[in-house]
């Protein structure tokens, strides 16, 4: 550490299998209420779509974000 980097307390190998899983989680929770997996009724189905959009949005922007490389900088 005398070279002047600095020392990350979580192993880089950690975040990344930890990034992929979250992804699966949002982009499956996502397809889950497109399928209407929870059988929620007709009234709710405004939200089962907006929050099947926001979840496949964020996971897919995450999944942008972990390939690429601009969480390992953080």
């Amino acid at each position: 550490m005398s070279n002047g980097q600095q020392s990350n307390s979580t192993p880089q190998l950690f975040r990344t299998i930890f990034g992929i899983i979250m992804i699966v989680i949002y982009v499956g929770m996502g397809i889950l209420l497109f399928m209407n997996f929870f059988q929620w009724g007709e009234n709710w189905q405004w939200l089962r779509l907006s929050g099947g959009v926001l979840f496949t949005v964020y996971g897919v922007w995450r999944a942008y974000r972990q390939f690429k490389g601009v969480d390992s900088s953080i």
